[in-house]
């Protein structure tokens, strides 16, 4: 077989695929090794329990579909007949699952070579894959309810590539034993003694404290939970035919009451299930949770009832901490610490997880102090410095979008009403009602949350209402600076400036600060990047860019 699928093996690339014409062995174990791994490095077989683990999985999926389709068939063909189709469908769609999951098991081999860890997988087409080991910058172990009861894992290896083909610097590894996926978390993130510098404090920075859960809530999973929990009923209801009758049990319920009451009480409780869902989602996910730092500088995270989970980032890949505060969560004087590092965000899909968290929703000071500890310093940057506030001008504009959005939508209710119904023209005297001061709250509150400033080796901006963030980013993590100025910023002499990164989400921004203010605070942040792109008054104020 030929045009097999390669990665890592080019000279110059690491993590994109090339085609290399060369036959593969179907089980990889005779492959070449790739460059810079011995010949005598062995391959390592995944557990074969995989394949018990999949035919439940299987089992699991086959009877949520199975119950529905048996309702479904029972009345047309009778429950004899129903329940065998049921029966013979969920058996050839284990089996199959089954014998699927053999042939990965048996044609799957990896092995860590010393410098490079390689994953050859594949029937049809085998794929040859692997990563140089310094470009690794992630080891994550995770394991669901399933893994955890057979003592299995998940690892998976990735390089932390923003390319488009960032899937391709991905090795997962599933399953493997606890103790071999531990045992390959450290070995390949493990640096030379000589990288501690004789300062590094080691152990324990955070641990769960089961007080913490009341920020769960107030955030905004708990609308979002009850929400989907009214969506599943109905959703639910409608597989097996009753929907209408829960309509109607509704609406005999509440009969006699007023359409407001009833959208009340409605709202009451599937905000109740929302809270209920929001504490039962916090102690699955932070349940045993703990931040340690380990021996030869990493940080790792461990947490999670039901799927467990292990996360370790590199302390030479941080360049800074994310204190993020979404409103509810911040009225409750609490804050969650995020990590800005470099390699936590391979695909875009990864980008939505919470692989970079630290912290979770705890009170602020507690927050800062975690943030203080991880990165080493006496105080954390995010509240060691006063920052700097931004021209009333900013405030102006933020009332402007707010206001304006919130009339835009009362002029298209008031429109339609018109055109079709009476009941819009009331909806839209109740939104503009309603959401008139709400706007101008959060728009003066977005002002003031917007602030910059300097302080030791890290430069820190702050924005946002509804979710209020604050960086600290460090200044050599800093690779260039965007000076944005639109026609109405102009006008006003506001400018945003924006710090450009390898971590994180790559860029951080100081919006709508003064025009001289921005510039002269990305001039000092990074000494010698813009200065020499500023004009200066004969005051010496950097005036222009």
């Amino acid at each position: 077989m030929s045009g097999t699928r390669a990665n890592g093996d080019g000279p110059s690339t690491d993590g994109v695929p090339a085609e290399v014409p060369a036959e593969v062995p179907a089980d990889g174990a005779d492959a070449a090794p790739a460059p810079g791994t011995p010949a005598d490095v062995p391959w390592q077989k995944l557990d074969r329990r995989t394949v018990l683990i999949s035919s439940l999985l299987m089992g699991g999926i086959a009877f949520s579909g199975g119950v529905p389709t048996f309702v479904a068939l029972v009345v047309p063909f009778g429950a004899a007949r129903a329940l065998g189709w049921v029966l013979g469908g969920a058996a050839l769609f284990i089996l199959g699952s089954a014998g699927l999951e053999y042939l990965r098991w048996r044609h799957t081999r990896y092995r860590i070579g010393p410098e490079r860890a390689e994953l050859h997988t594949g029937l049809l087409l085998v794929k040859r894959r692997s990563l140089r080991r310094e470009r690794i910058r992630t080891v994550d172990l995770t394991a669901h309810p399933l893994l955890r009861v057979l003592g299995l894992v998940k690892v998976r290896i990735g390089t932390g590539e923003h390319s488009a083909g960032g899937a391709d610097s991905i090795l997962q590894i599933n399953p493997v034993t606890r103790q071999e996926g531990d045992r390959l978390r450290r070995e390949l993130l493990s640096r030379a003694a000589q990288q501690d510098d004789g300062e590094n404090v080691d152990g324990r920075l955070a641990t769960l404290d089961p007080r913490w859960i009341k920020y769960a809530p107030v955030s905004f999973a708990a609308p979002l939970l009850g929400l989907a929990a009214g969506g599943a009923v109905m959703q639910g209801s409608e597989w097996f035919g009753l929907q209408a009758k829960v309509i109607e049990w509704v609406g005999d319920l509440f009969e006699g009451a007023a359409v407001l009451w009833m959208i009340l009480t409605l709202a009451l409780v599937l905000l109740v299930a929302g809270v209920v869902g929001a504490l039962g989602l916090f102690v699955e996910m932070w349940w045993g949770y703990r931040l340690d730092r380990e021996p030869g500088g990493t940080l790792r995270v461990q947490r999670g009832l039901f799927t467990s989970r292990s996360i370790s980032i590199e302390e030479r890949r941080l360049r800074g901490v994310e204190v993020l505060e979404p409103l509810g969560i911040r009225l409750s004087g609490a804050a969650r610490v995020d990590a800005v590092a470099t390699g936590l965000a391979e695909t875009e899909t990864d980008q939505k997880t919470d692989r970079k968290t630290l912290v979770p929703a705890v009170p602020r000071p507690v927050a800062d102090a975690v943030a203080a500890r991880v990165l080493r310093e006496p105080v954390s940057p995010t509240s060691a410095v006063r920052l700097r506030a931004h021209p009333v001008a900013a405030r102006g504009r933020r009332l402007r979008w707010a206001l304006g959005s919130v009339l835009t939508l009362v002029a298209v209710l008031l429109l339609l009403g018109v055109l079709l119904t009476q009941v819009l023209v009331w909806v839209a005297g109740a939104a503009a009602v309603l959401l008139l001061p709400v706007a101008a709250l959060l728009a003066v509150d977005a002002y003031r949350s917007l602030g910059h400033g300097l302080t030791g080796a890290y430069l820190v901006v702050r924005s946002g209402s509804v979710r209020r963030a604050t960086v600290a980013l460090r200044r050599d993590g800093v690779i260039g600076f965007t000076v944005k100025q639109s026609v109405f910023q102009r006008r006003k002499g506001l400018v945003t400036v924006t710090a450009t990164t390898a971590a994180g989400t790559g860029a951080y921004s100081a919006y709508d600060a003064g025009q001289a203010e921005g510039l002269e605070f990305a001039a000092e942040a990074v000494e010698g990047l813009l200065g020499p792109f500023l004009e200066r008054d004969p005051d010496s104020t950097p005036q222009h860019a």
